[in-house]
């Protein structure tokens, strides 16, 4: 009877270790996926830095044109 609680025992723990062995490569998985996302949302913020960059760098064209325009209509005495 012992012998067989024993080997029940054995099982149950056998069974035990080989979830806690797949739980553990669920979360190795899951670490690697979340350290990728990481990374693209890294990616992403750089991509809009670099965006938004670009949109200043616009602006201040504009605003050079903005200012030439007004100089050469002042020059010209044209008004609004």
């Amino acid at each position: 009877m012992t012998e067989n609680v024993e080997n029940l025992l054995l099982e149950h723990l056998k069974k035990i270790q080989a979830e806690q062995s797949a739980a553990r490569e669920r979360d190795r998985e899951i670490m690697t996926r979340l350290g990728s996302l990481e990374s693209m949302i890294a990616r992403i913020g750089r991509d809009n830095a670099h965006a938004y960059e670009e949109q200043i760098k616009d602006r201040r064209g504009l605003d050079a044109l903005k200012e030439r325009v007004e100089r050469l209509e002042r020059g010209l005495e044209l008004g609004n």
